[in-house]
Parts: structure tokens; C-alpha cells; sequence
């Protein structure tokens, strides 16, 4: 075999218009050995916006006829041993996701910085030893990984007032001895991971961040002893709190007697309790507009629970679930407008399901606890929506069959719905999925979930369950959106009574006072926990749904 013999999969992408390639695994790992690289015909498919090459040893190089490639919005090139990745990468200009992760990487091109669509950036698991200059030309980025390197310190730019929707940064097992007290510049970090690291001081102004959420600085051998007991604990609030109190008391250094510092402290007391006043007002104000309460209930068991078993670990990792009570489905077409908004967030910030997936069901039809965990393809059984039983490995079949039927049919360069995300598991030996208590596949993320407990027009409390095989705040911050659209959803429904009529009529439910529906939503708690029963996340946390999302209040 040689680089100009056809591959099969390149061709039918080719014949059909597709716009998404996957090419993963041992027999395509064979070929590039054989062929000494890609098959060049990979690089005339300029209609693709998602290609993933991964898990082949022999792929040490992309050539620079990437560059051909102009409407990728994702490229996934992990677990491979690239040991270069050429400058042509920068001439993808709408690229959003870049993944490198896994390979033999000592440098990255320069090129990246030239992509001004890109948010998300995986390099981890690599040999690099610096980050190009000028990523903060990336204005859109929202999550690095760059774990597991040799990196010594960060890119001069890199905590930059310009990264204003940075929300994950992942530095993890490198070398990097110091952090920029910039950092506080970052307005959207939410989690930054820097443990395994040979940080001796922690920047007071990290503090300063606001949004953040998550961090972990552990194995760093920190020079204030206090502080490092703090960070093996991973106490979040205490250590920006300790990093608040040093922030004060260096600007307090230095400056007049006991008495004047008493003073000053007295009057930040006050000015804390006239926020605190205001903000209290300003809570109730928003609440008039919308009103979403949160159960938290965080020494006590919820009503249901999510067991998750090791497995998932290297198929699909990540899941966070809650329940909704008080969405109101019935009149007219909320249950439509509903489903329009869990489509269009799929295809906003789920990144076409490439990132996260959203799954939602009728709590009255679950029977938990239910068990996250993985099952060989042929012995994974589920009642996909609108079908009859079938395993996944059938389930697959008809969808790609149905796929290329329509394209035939209809001349269609693309096929909307579950086809687009086939393509995700190939080459997988496991498949992801939820299971209930009497052994019922209910989710096979990401391609559907189950026709048992499929919510309708009369479902009260609604399941919500979002996965991803990138990370836990992606998971986080998708169902975070939803929840914030499903109060707007119930509000527009609770202010348009003309759509309600007729369906109210008979049902049986007292009319509320005033003849006006509640909007009011209650989110309640629901944790995932390991095999022994030991928490692993609980959403949503104090840390969640927080006040300064748009319209949204949390009463706990």
C-alpha cells in the first residue's frame, strides 16, 4: 500500500458530502504505517467541519495541506505520537476545538495564535516545553489543558484582560515555579488546576478572581505552611479567603498605628454590611421577575442517586444530573419551544454534542437508584426514542443506513438529528450509558436516550442529566444554560395565557390565584457517587447556578 491508494472511508465522505470524519484504530493505524502518512485524499474534503484521526501510533505528522481543509471548526488529533504540527494549522479559521493531546509534541506552532474562533485547546500529555507567544489573540478561548508537559512557566500573555471568556485553565504535572499575580485579570476562571507543580508562593490576587470555583494546588511545596495544608485539603473558600486576608494585610502594612487599622476595619464593616444590604434588595427585585428555588439539602439523600462506575472513566468520564419540578409543558407549544431550546443548546454551547450531551426524562417513569456505567455494544439493549428494542450495535446500523438513504433521497450535503453523531463512538469497545433499577438502559449518550421515559405534555418533575467526555465544568456550565433557559421558557409560558386555555380545561387543576400560572421552578439536588458510595459530585452545589447568571435567582 502506498499514500495514493483510496481509502474507503475518504471516498464514501467524499461521494456523500459528509461533513464529519473519524479515522481511529488499529486498521487505519496499519494503513498510515503502510502508507507512511495520511492518504493525501483526506485533505481534499473541504466540506468537513469535524475530522478526528486518533489512537494510531503511526501518525508522526500532518501535512501542510491542511491547510485545504477551511471549514473545520473541530480537529482532533490525540493519542497519536505527532512529534510536528504544522504552521497550516493557523490558516483554520474557524477553528473552534483543537485537541493534541497524547503525542509526542516538543513545540507547537505559531500558527495556533492566528485562530480567532478557537475556545477550546487540548495539548496535554505532550513533551512541550514552552506555549507559543500570543495566545491571548485567541479572544474566544474558553478551556487549555496543557497537563502533563515540561512547561517551566506560562506564556507571557497568557493572564490577559483579552482572555475574557478563559474559564478552565489546566496546568497539572509540569514544572511551572510561578504565578503571575495577572491571573486576577482573567474574569471568566472558574477552575484552574495547578497541582504537581513547584510553585513556592500563591499570588494574593488570585483571590480577586471572581467567578472561580475550583482549584487545586496540591504537590506544590509551598513556602507558607499554613497555606499548603489548606491546599492538600482542596479548601477552595478557605484558601482565597486566606489569600484575601494577606491581600489586606499587605495594603494595611506600613501604614499608621493599631488604632487607624481598627478604624479602617470598622468602616470595611460597614461598607460590607451596606453591600450586603443592597445586594438583599437587589435579590428581591430580580426574584419579582424569576423565581428558581433551590433545594439544597446537602447532609440528606435525594430522592434519587447516580452510582458511576470506574469504567466510564475512559469512555465517557463526566455527568452531573438534577431534578426539575414546576416546568410546565402542557399549553400550547412549551413542550416544542422546550425541545427547540434543548436542540439549539446541542448545537450552541453542547459544540454540535462534540463536547457535552443533554438528556432529560419523566421522574414519575425512573426507578433509582440508576447506575452510570459502560456495556459491550452488542449487550447494550435499549427502547430508543420512537423505535422498538433494539442493541446498540442494530440501533447504529439503521441510523446509518437511514442516513444515507436521505442523502440519496433528498441530495442532502448533511443529515440533521442523531445521524451527525455517529461518527463520536467508532472504534470505541464500550459504549456509555444510564441504567435504572430494574436493569433499564435509559441514556446512551450521546446518540439518544430512552423511549420509557421520555417526557411528554403531562410530565410534572423532569430528570436532567448532562455528559461529556472533556470535562466536569463543561458539564457544569451546560446545565447551569439550561436551567436559566428553562426559567425563561416557564416564564414566557406563565405570561402567555392565551396558549393555555383550552389545555387547562378539564384537567383537573385548580387555576392559581389570580389566573396567572407560576413560573416558579425547583431545582433539587442529586449527587453521583463511586462504587463504595463515596460523593462525587453534587449538583447543584453552593457554587452553581450562582446570582450573577442572567435572570436566574437561588434561594437555598
Amino acid at each position: 500500500m502506498d499514500g495514493t491508494e483510496k481509502w474507503a472511508e475518504i471516498e464514501r465522505a467524499a461521494s456523500e458530502k459528509r461533513r464529519e470524519l473519524v479515522l481511529q484504530g488499529s486498521v487505519i493505524d496499519k494503513r498510515i504505517g503502510c502508507a507512511g502518512g495520511l492518504s493525501p485524499a483526506v485533505y481534499s474534503l473541504t466540506l468537513l467541519n469535524y475530522l478526528e484521526v486518533s489512537q494510531c501510533p503511526s501518525l508522526t505528522h500532518i501535512h501542510q495541506d491542511i491547510r485545504q481543509l477551511t471549514n473545520l471548526q473541530s480537529l482532533i488529533l490525540c493519542r497519536n505520537k505527532l512529534s510536528v504540527v504544522p504552521e497550516a494549522v493557523g490558516s483554520l479559521r474557524f477553528l473552534k476545538v483543537l485537541d493534541l493531546s497524547v503525542n509526542n509534541l516538543r513545540l507547537l506552532p505559531e500558527g495556533i495564535t492566528h485562530l480567532r474562533e478557537l475556545n477550546t485547546l487540548n495539548v496535554s500529555c505532550n513533551s512541550l516545553e514552552v506555549l507559543p507567544e500570543g495566545l491571548s489573540r485567541c479572544s474566544k478561548l474558553c478551556t487549555i489543558n496543557m497537563s502533563k508537559n515540561l512547561l517551566s512557566s506560562f506564556p507571557p500573555d497568557l493572564c490577559s484582560e483579552r482572555l475574557e471568556l478563559l474559564s478552565t485553565l489546566e496546568a497539572s504535572d509540569n514544572c511551572i515555579e510561578e504565578l503571575s499575580a495577572d491571573v486576577s485579570k482573567l474574569p471568566a476562571l472558574k477552575v484552574l488546576d495547578l497541582s504537581n507543580n513547584k510553585l513556592h508562593e500563591l499570588p494574593p490576587s488570585l483571590s480577586d478572581c471572581p467567578k472561580l470555583k475550583e482549584i487545586n494546588f496540591k504537590g506544590n511545596k509551598l513556602s507558607d505552611k499554613r497555606l499548603e495544608k489548606m491546599v492538600s485539603g482542596c479548601q477552595t473558600k478557605s484558601i482565597l479567603d486566606y489569600l484575601r486576608g494577606k491581600a489586606r494585610q499587605a495594603e494595611e502594612g506600613g501604614k499608621a498605628d493599631g488604632g487607624r487599622a481598627a478604624d479602617k476595619k470598622k468602616k470595611q464593616q460597614q461598607k460590607k454590611k451596606r453591600d450586603k444590604v443592597a445586594d438583599e434588595q437587589e435579590e428581591v427585585e430580580e426574584l419579582n421577575k424569576m423565581v428558581v428555588r433551590v433545594l439544597h439539602v446537602s447532609e440528606a439523600p435525594t430522592a434519587l442517586t447516580v452510582q458511576v462506575s470506574a469504567e466510564v472513566k475512559d469512555v465517557r468520564p463526566y455527568l452531573v444530573c438534577c431534578v426539575v419540578r414546576g416546568m410546565n409543558l402542557k399549553p400550547g407549544n412549551a413542550l416544542k419551544r422546550f425541545l427547540m431550546a434543548q436542540t439549539q443548546l446541542h448545537e450552541d454551547i453542547c459544540g454540535k454534542r462534540t463536547t457535552a450531551t443533554i438528556a432529560t426524562h419523566d421522574v414519575e417513569l425512573l426507578k433509582g437508584p440508576l447506575t452510570y456505567s459502560v456495556k459491550p455494544p452488542t449487550q447494550l439493549k435499549i427502547v430508543p426514542l420512537g423505535r422498538k428494542e433494539m442493541s446498540a450495535v442494530e440501533l447504529m446500523r439503521h441510523l446509518q443506513l437511514e442516513a444515507s438513504e436521505l442523502r440519496k433521497q433528498k441530495k442532502r450535503q448533511n443529515v440533521t438529528g442523531l445521524h451527525k453523531y455517529l461518527q463520536l463512538l467508532q472504534g470505541k469497545d464500550l459504549y456509555p450509558c444510564l441504567v435504572d433499577a430494574e436493569g433499564h438502559v435509559i441514556s446512551f449518550p450521546p446518540i439518544t436516550n430512552s423511549e420509557k421515559t421520555k417526557i411528554r405534555k403531562t410530565t410534572k418533575e423532569l430528570f436532567l442529566e448532562v455528559t461529556s467526555s472533556t470535562s466536569l465544568q463543561i458539564c457544569k456550565d451546560v446545565m447551569d444554560t439550561l436551567i436559566v433557559k428553562m426559567a425563561e421558557l416557564n416564564k414566557f409560558t406563565a405570561e402567555n395565557q392565551e396558549e393555555a386555555g383550552s389545555d387547562r380545561e378539564g384537567d383537573g387543576a385548580p387555576e392559581p390565584e389570580g389566573g396567572h400560572a407560576s413560573s416558579e421552578l425547583i431545582v433539587q439536588q442529586v449527587r453521583t457517587v463511586d462504587q463504595d458510595g463515596n460523593l462525587k459530585v453534587v449538583y447543584p452545589s453552593k457554587t452553581d447556578l450562582t446570582k450573577d447568571i442572567s435572570n436566574l435567582m437561588v434561594v437555598w
